[in-house]
C-alpha cells in the first residue's frame, strides 16, 4: 500500500505525530467490542518494554467508511487510529483482505519510521498483555527482526499448517517455524521497510500477498528470526463445505512466493531451529475427533473423477499409488509421507507451469488433502502429544529429504516421470 493510499485524515495525523518507535496493528474486525480491552493490553505490554517512548496502535474496526482517530487521554506515549478496511471485491477473499490490512499497518509504520512493528490478527478475546509482550520484546530489546508465533494446538487443529505450510517453509527456506504465515508477528523496522520496498514496485503487476512473503523474505535476506510461545489461539471450526476455497486462497500466495524466491531456496540444504521465548502450555490429549469416513469417500471420489486433471499435474507413478490407496479398507487407509510430500511439490510446480487455471488446480488438491487428514486422524487416534509431535517431525524430515525431487522437476519439468 502506497502512502498516498492511506485516508487523508490519517495522513494528516501521521504528519502531526512526526515519528514513533512502534506500530501495532489490531486486525481482528469480527470482535470490535474487545478493541478497548486490546488497547489496554497494549498499554500494559508497553509498560514492560524498554526504549519505547511513543507507540501507535492501528485498529481495523471492520466497518465501511473513512478512517478516524481516537485520543488516548493524557497518555501521549500512545496514539490510537481506527480505520475501516475496504470490503473485498466480488473476487476478493478473506485472505486478501487480511493482506491488505497488513499493508495498511506497515504503511503507517513506514511513514513514522518505526523501529519495530507488531500485528495481532488473532481473536481479540484471547489477547493478553503477555501475548503482545512476547511478540515485541525480542525485537525491541534483543535485536531480532522477526518474531513468529508458536501456538498451543490440540490434536486436529492447524492441519493445513502442519501438513503443508510449516514443513514446506522449513524444507525450502531452511528455517524451522511452526507458523510461517502467522498470523501474529513482531517485526523490526528494517524488515518492515524491506517488505514495503518489495510491495511498492510490484503492485502494478497484481495483488501482493504479505502473509505469504513475510517469513520467506526474512529467511532469504538474512534477517534474525525467532519464535515466541503465545498460548492457545481461538480458531473457528473448519468449514468442510468450503475447504477448496480456503486451500486456493492460502496455497496460491505460498506457491507464488516459491516462484519469487527460487534462486534462494534451490541452494538451501537442511534446516535449523530458531531461538524460542516463553514456555509452551500443556496440551490435553483429548483434542477432539473428526469423522474420517466422509474424507476417505471424498478422496475415493476424486481418484475416480479427477484423473484427467491430476494427470496434468502428477506423474503416472503417483496416480498409480493413489488408485491403490483408494481401494484400501477405511481402517487400513494410510497415505505415505513420501507420496503426500511429492504431491505438494508437484502441485507447486503445476501452479508455476499453469497447465490448467491456477484456481482450478488449487481446488483440485482438496480430495488429496482430505485423504491426508483422514490418514493422520487414523494414525494419531490414540497417540499422546509427544507421539504426535514425533509424527509431524517425520513428515517435516520427508519434505527435506524429497526436496531434491522438487529441485529436479523445477529445473527440468519435461522429465515428467522421474
Amino acid at each position: 500500500m502506497e502512502l498516498d493510499a492511506l485516508p487523508q485524515p490519517e495522513l494528516e495525523r501521521l504528519e502531526q505525530l512526526g515519528n514513533a518507535d512502534l506500530v501495532i496493528g489490531i486486525l481482528d474486525s469480527e470482535h470490535t467490542a474487545e478493541a478497548g480491552a486490546a488497547i489496554a493490553a497494549v498499554r500494559q505490554a508497553l509498560a514492560q518494554l524498554s526504549r519505547v517512548t511513543r507507540a501507535v496502535v492501528v485498529c481495523n474496526n471492520g466497518t465501511q467508511g473513512s478512517a478516524d482517530s481516537a485520543d488516548s487521554g493524557d497518555d501521549r506515549s500512545l496514539a490510537v487510529f481506527s480505520y475501516s478496511q475496504s470490503p473485498a471485491g466480488p473476487a476478493g477473499t478473506r485472505h486478501q483482505s487480511m493482506s491488505s490490512a497488513y499493508q495498511h499497518v506497515f504503511a503507517v509504520g513506514g511513514k513514522l519510521g518505526v523501529r519495530a512493528g507488531g500485528v495481532i490478527a488473532s481473536d481479540l478475546r484471547t489477547l493478553t498483555p503477555q501475548w503482545i509482550h512476547r511478540l515485541l520484546q525480542p525485537v525491541i530489546d534483543l535485536a531480532f527482526d522477526l518474531v513468529a508465533p508458536r501456538y498451543t494446538r490440540h490434536k486436529m487443529e492447524g492441519l493445513l499448517n502442519r501438513s503443508i505450510l510449516s514443513p514446506l517453509h522449513r524444507a525450502l527456506y531452511g528455517v524451522q517455524l511452526q507458523n510461517p504465515m502467522g498470523p501474529d508477528f513482531g517485526l523490526s523496522g528494517k524488515l518492515l521497510q524491506r517488505i514495503l520496498g518489495q510491495v511498492a514496485p510490484r503492485r502494478r503487476g497484481g495483488q501482493v500477498d504479505l502473509l505469504g512473503s513475510i517469513a520467506s523474505t526474512a529467511a532469504a535476506d538474512g534477517f534474525q528470526i525467532c519464535e515466541s510461545h503465545l498460548g492457545a489461539r481461538s480458531q473457528p471450526p473448519t468449514d468442510w463445505q468450503n475447504l477448496s476455497s480456503l486451500l486456493a486462497e492460502v496455497l496460491g500466495p505460498v506457491f507464488l512466493e516459491i516462484e519469487r524466491q527460487v534462486a534462494f531456496w534451490q541452494g538451501i540444504r537442511g534446516s535449523k531451529p530458531v531461538p524460542q521465548f516463553g514456555a509452551p502450555e500443556a496440551v490435553s490429549d483429548d483434542g477432539g475427533t473428526v469423522d474420517v469416513q466422509p474424507m476417505i469417500e471424498s478422496f475415493q471420489l476424486g481418484t475416480r473423477d479427477l484423473q484427467d486433471v491430476w494427470g496434468l499435474i502428477l506423474p503416472p507413478t503417483t496416480l498409480l499409488e493413489l488408485r491403490k490407496l483408494s481401494r484400501l479398507a477405511p481402517a487400513q487407509f494410510r497415505m505415505p509421507d513420501e507420496l503426500w510430500v511429492r504431491i505438494v511439490y508437484d502441485f507447486a510446480l503445476g501452479h508455476r507451469l499453469q497447465a490448467i487455471s491456477r484456481d482450478h488446480l488449487l481446488r483440485s488438491i482438496t480430495p488429496l488433502y482430505l485423504g491426508w487428514i483422514a490418514s493422520f486422524g487414523l494414525e494419531v487416534e490414540t497417540a499422546g502429544s509427544a507421539e504426535r509431535e514425533a509424527r509431524m517431525e517425520r513428515l517435516c524430515k520427508e519434505y527435506e529429504v524429497n526436496k531434491s525431487y522438487l529441485v529436479s522437476r523445477w529445473r527440468w519439468p519435461d522429465r515428467f516421470n522421474p
